[in-house]
C-alpha cells in the first residue's frame, strides 16, 4: 500500500539528518524511552504469567479436579450418600467424602494446632499425587496393625519432631454435652495414630499442618456419623476440571428441584477457583504492575512531544516552501502528525521486540535467578510465559499514547505556518 505524500514527506524528516545534532539526540531518545517502557511493559507481564503457570501446575498436587462444599454451615449431613449419587456421574471417576476440621497433636511432650483431613486413603492417593509427594515413609516390612495409619506434613513433622513409626495423640474438643469445670480433660476427645508417612508439597496451606487420617478417625473425634466437610471428585481422563464443575452443577441442580431443595444447598469449584485468592492476587499485583509501567510510558511520551516540537521549529523553513508550492494548512500539519506516528510506532515495535527476545531467553534458559536457598525453592529462576494477548493489552495504551502526540504535535505544527 502506498503511503500518501505527508507520510512519505514525514518518513524522509524522521531519517534525514538533523542540522541540529541536539534534535537528533532528543529524537533517539525519546524512541529509546519509549522503547524501554514497552519492553518492561511485555517482560513484567510475562514474569506475571511465569508465576501464575506455577502454581496452575501445583495445584495439581492436592487439589482434586472438583470440590462440593456445604453453601450454609460447615458440613454436609450425608457425606456419603452425596458421594454415592456424584459416583454415578459418567464423567466422574472417584468421588470421595472428606472431613477438615482443627485439632491439637501432641507428641513426645510437644503439641501444635493442626489441620485434620479425614478421608479414605487408598482412594485420597488415586484422586491426589500423595504418593508422589511423601519424602519419608515407613518400610512396609515394619508397619503394624495395632494402631491407624495417618500421613503428616513435613511442617506438623518439624515442630512434633515426629517421623514415620512415631505414635501421635489427637484431641478435639466435644460438639456436644457440657463443659466439665472440675474435669476439663473429659471436655476432649482424643485417639492414638501412628505416622506412616510424611509429605512435602511445597505449597504452605497444605505443608504447614496438615495431619491426614482415615475418616472414620476424624468423624468419632469430631462426633460424626455421615457427615463431610466436602465431596472430592476426579475427572475421568479427558474431562476438563472446567467441564465436570458445569455438570455436577447441573446434576445437583435438578436433584433439588425433585427433592424440593434450594438449589443453592452447595457450592461446586473446579481446580482454579479452589485456587481463587491466589490467582487473583496474582492479577490484582499484575495489573497493577502494568498502571505504573503504563505511567512511565506516558512521562515518555513527553519526550515524543518536546522532540517532534524542536523538529518543527527546525523545519519552518522547510514548511514555508510546502506551503509556497501549494500545501495546505492541513496537509503540512499532518506530516507532523504522521512524524510523531512513525516514533512511537518504532519505539512500540522496537520494544516488543526487545521484551519478547529478553522473555524468550529468560524462559529457554533462566538467567536470572532467584535469590534463596536451592533446595527451598520451587522453581530456580524467574518462571516466565509469553502470552499473546499481552501485547494486544499493550499495543493499546501505546495506539491511544501515539494519536495523542500525534494530535498535539500536528495543532503545533499548524500554529508555526
Amino acid at each position: 500500500m502506498k503511503l500518501p505524500l505527508s507520510a512519505r514527506i514525514a518518513w524522509r524528516y524522521l531519517r534525514a539528518k538533523k542540522s541540529h545534532s541536539a534534535v537528533g539526540a532528543i529524537s533517539v531518545v525519546s524512541i529509546c524511552g519509549i522503547a524501554v517502557a514497552t519492553a518492561a511493559i511485555i517482560c513484567v507481564l510475562s514474569v506475571f504469567n511465569g508465576f501464575k503457570s506455577v502454581i496452575a501446575d501445583r495445584i495439581d498436587t492436592l487439589t482434586p479436579d472438583v470440590i462440593v462444599l456445604p453453601s450454609k454451615g460447615k458440613v454436609i449431613t450425608d457425606g456419603d450418600s452425596l458421594a454415592d449419587v456424584l459416583r454415578k456421574i459418567p464423567e466422574v471417576e472417584l468421588a470421595v467424602p472428606s472431613i477438615l476440621e482443627n485439632a491439637l497433636a501432641i507428641y513426645n511432650g510437644r503439641e501444635t494446632p493442626v489441620s485434620l483431613k479425614g478421608v479414605d486413603l487408598k482412594s485420597y492417593n488415586s484422586l491426589t499425587s500423595l504418593n508422589s509427594l511423601l519424602i519419608d515413609r515407613l518400610p512396609s516390612s515394619t508397619v503394624r496393625g495395632d494402631l491407624p495409619e495417618t500421613v503428616i506434613a513435613v511442617g506438623t513433622a518439624a515442630r512434633l519432631g515426629a517421623n514415620p513409626g512415631s505414635d501421635l495423640l489427637l484431641f478435639t474438643p466435644r460438639r456436644e454435652g457440657r463443659v466439665n469445670l472440675a474435669n476439663p480433660s473429659a471436655s476432649f476427645l482424643r485417639d492414638s495414630v501412628r505416622v506412616e508417612s510424611v509429605y512435602r508439597s511445597n505449597q504452605s496451606e497444605y505443608d504447614e499442618n496438615r495431619v491426614i487420617v482415615d475418616i472414620n478417625i476424624a468423624r468419632d473425634l469430631l462426633q460424626y456419623d455421615l457427615e463431610a466437610s466436602a465431596v472430592e471428585l476426579k475427572a475421568k481422563a479427558g474431562v476438563e476440571s472446567g467441564r465436570l464443575a458445569e455438570i455436577v452443577r447441573e446434576r445437583l441442580g435438578r436433584a433439588a428441584q425433585k427433592d424440593s431443595v434450594a438449589t443453592s444447598t452447595f457450592i461446586v469449584k473446579d481446580r482454579l477457583q479452589q485456587q481463587e485468592m491466589n490467582f487473583r492476587m496474582i492479577s490484582i499485583e499484575k495489573w497493577v504492575t502494568f498502571l505504573l509501567l503504563f505511567f512511565i510510558l506516558v512521562i515518555a511520551s513527553f519526550n515524543v512531544i518536546s522532540s517532534l516540537s524542536m523538529l518543527v521549529i527546525e523545519k519552518e523553513r522547510s514548511m514555508s516552501t510546502l506551503k509556497a508550492l501549494g500545501m495546505s494548512r492541513r496537509r503540512i500539519a499532518a506530516v507532523f502528525r504522521w512524524e510523531s506516528v512513525f516514533v512511537t510506532l518504532v519505539g512500540s515495535l522496537s520494544g516488543i521486540v526487545i521484551g519478547l527476545l529478553l522473555s524468550l531467553l529468560q524462559q529457554r534458559f533462566g538467567l536470572i535467578k532467584l535469590q534463596g536457598d536451592p533446595q527451598s525453592l520451587v522453581v530456580q529462576a524467574y518462571p516466565v510465559v509469553v502470552d499473546p494477548s499481552d501485547i494486544i493489552i499493550t499495543l493499546i495504551p501505546l495506539f491511544i499514547i501515539g494519536a495523542i502526540t500525534a494530535w498535539i504535535t500536528g495543532a503545533f505544527a499548524k500554529s508555526r505556518i
